[in-house]
């Protein structure tokens, strides 16, 4: 069986300018990375004159290691959706060099429904990560700077919240103390550094609607506090500008292909555990103008990236979906039912229906809070017989949701026409597209609804240092904002081995904090952390180049 970089290697790909014209888009409108990459001009969403398509959520159950196949169905969807005749272009979030050295793997689908060049994509591709590091790191440096300088605006160097950044998982660079040297090296302090992907600035671009928004979010970055308590911002530090500058190709979204040539905008890229969980919303408003059928996806299982997706990314964009896909596999929701992974390859109805209620829930949180039409895609191993499916069929029937079988890993696009053909009929049907929450809800109203509607738990529990920290941004006016719940990706709760549909839990906030240029609230609960360490065996150790410059390992 060839594994996906052997799959990848082996498909001829189309020269990009072919893709581009595909995708109707202009030579104009393309800046060229080489042969199959390059990037949109965003002046092309104010030249296109085409209505905008249907977009369509890709979102799944809670992660287990069996896995989901979540970016793999998105692909093969768009895929089917052009098998049948539909014009569909998808739009995906790029990988981060964390999880691809970790554990975790890439982020470019999977088998015969990838986009490619995966391993471009999966590594340095056009350089935003980078770019992004770069900005936040030189805001870091300016902060740094103007103290050693005498510090005129009185930033009290012990209430610095701006970190450093870097994109790999590194626990080491957690805590850590900078400044040392004596007085010509800088002033000692207490740093650290977050993964770049948890960067406000990787916020900010995501969100950002044009170059004059993104100046203007960087500007309102708060770095810390000044010795009155007042917030220090990066416009005080008269950095926005240099910023930019090294952002500016940066928020250009990204064209690549799928491995059947359909047009793939892959830009920006968040985590959804610790932050919001989307790609960039420049290229999904660029997909819609391209395509009849925007494609895209929101990180780990429907609670948190679907529900930051919706509550955050649509709400600051003006989005409405027409369509959601919950993915599932036989093999994760018998792990929700107390399986252990050696033990998924054997029939097991009683595991399975132990674990189903955590697909419903998710299925039930789509269509009663958010109130959207859905289909629950069950990614088909050749272990699971058809006993097992039909329960799951028969389970999600009770709430009037269809189920359809994809078999986009093995047959690429073909494997997604079902599962194409139902999504088109839901995004004909109406919907009452809701929120989980209000504007004008209280911060910790905000997040009490989202534990008690979306996690379905009992409440919050909210640590005294947590309440200071909300009594802060009541006082500077940050209360009407969304909220990012920064959350283990495991479990409806924030306890990671609270598997399948638990109740009666409280979510335990334990720090809040602003990032005013992205617009929201980052509230941290449990153990969740904002650098990740690489495991045990991290998957580096397979990864290397051959003779004839081909890279090997790479999943």
């Amino acid at each position: 069986m060839k594994t996906d970089i052997e799959i990848a290697q082996s498909t001829k790909l189309r020269p990009i300018t072919e893709i581009a014209e595909i995708a109707g888009i202009p030579d104009e409108s393309l800046e060229l990375y080489g042969k199959y990459k390059a990037k949109i001009n965003l002046s092309l969403l104010n030249e296109s004159v085409k209505p905008d398509g249907k977009l369509i959520l890709v979102t799944a159950i809670t992660p287990t290691a069996a896995g989901e196949g979540k970016t793999t169905t998105t692909v093969g969807l768009a895929d089917g959706l052009r098998r049948i005749g539909k014009n569909a272009v998808v739009a995906l979030r790029e990988p981060s060099l964390g999880p691809v050295f970790g554990i975790k793997g890439g982020a470019a689908g999977g088998g015969y429904a990838q986009v490619v060049p995966m391993e471009d994509i999966n590594l340095h591709f056009t350089g935003d990560f980078h770019a992004i590091g770069a900005a936040n790191n030189l805001l870091a440096a300016m902060i740094d700077n103007h103290i050693h300088h005498g510090n005129s605006l009185g930033i009290d160097p012990r209430k610095i919240t701006w970190k450093r950044c870097v994109d790999m998982n590194d626990r080491q660079l957690r805590f850590v103390v900078d400044g040392l040297g004596g007085a010509a090296n800088g002033t000692p302090r207490e740093d650290g550094y977050d993964i770049t992907v948890a960067s406000e600035i990787m916020a900010i671009l995501c969100l950002a609607s044009s170059i004059s928004d993104l100046r203007e979010r960087l500007a309102r970055i708060i770095i810390g506090y000044n010795y009155k308590g007042e917030p220090v911002t990066a416009h005080d530090l008269k950095a926005e500008g240099a910023m930019t500058a090294l952002l500016r190709d940066a928020l250009s979204p990204n064209l690549v292909q799928t491995l059947e040539a359909t047009p793939a905008l892959v830009h920006g890229g968040p985590f959804a555990n610790i932050a919001h969980g989307c790609n960039s919303v420049l290229a999904t408003r660029m997909a819609m103008k391209l395509g009849d059928y925007a494609v895209t996806e929101a990180g780990f299982g429907a609670d948190l990236g679907a529900e930051k997706f919706l509550d955050i990314k649509c709400r600051t964009a003006g989005l409405t979906p027409s369509a959601v896909v919950i993915v599932a596999t036989v093999r994760a929701l018998k792990m929700h039912g107390g399986l252990e992974k050696n033990e998924l390859a054997t029939e097991n109805l009683e595991a399975l229906e132990k674990g189903i209620p955590n697909l419903l829930r998710h299925v039930s949180n789509i269509r009663d809070v958010y109130q959207l039409p859905s289909v629950v895609a069950v990614n088909r191993f050749p272990t699971d017989t058809d006993a097992e499916i039909q329960l799951i069929i028969e389970k999600c029937r009770e709430l009037g949701v269809n189920v359809s079988l994809s078999t986009v890993w093995a047959e690429g696009g073909k494997g997604g026409e079902e599962l194409a053909k139902e999504v088109v009929r839901l995004c004909e049907l109406p919907n009452n597209f809701s929120f989980a929450y209000d504007d004008d809800d209280a911060i910790e109203e905000k997040i009490n609804k989202i534990v008690t509607r979306v996690y379905r738990g009992a409440g919050i529990s909210i640590e005294p240092a947590a309440k200071k920290q909300l009594a802060t941004l009541k006082a500077l006016g940050f209360d009407k904002l969304p909220v990012c719940m920064a959350k283990t990706q495991y479990s409806f709760s924030d306890d990671q081995k609270l598997l399948g549909a638990p109740e009666g839990f409280t979510v335990t906030v334990r720090n809040v904090k602003i990032a005013a240029g992205a617009g929201f609230v980052v509230v941290l609960t449990g153990n969740i952390m904002t650098m990740p360490g690489l495991p045990k065996v991290p998957a580096a150790e397979r990864i290397d180049v051959a003779e004839d410059g081909r890279i090997v390992g790479l999943f």
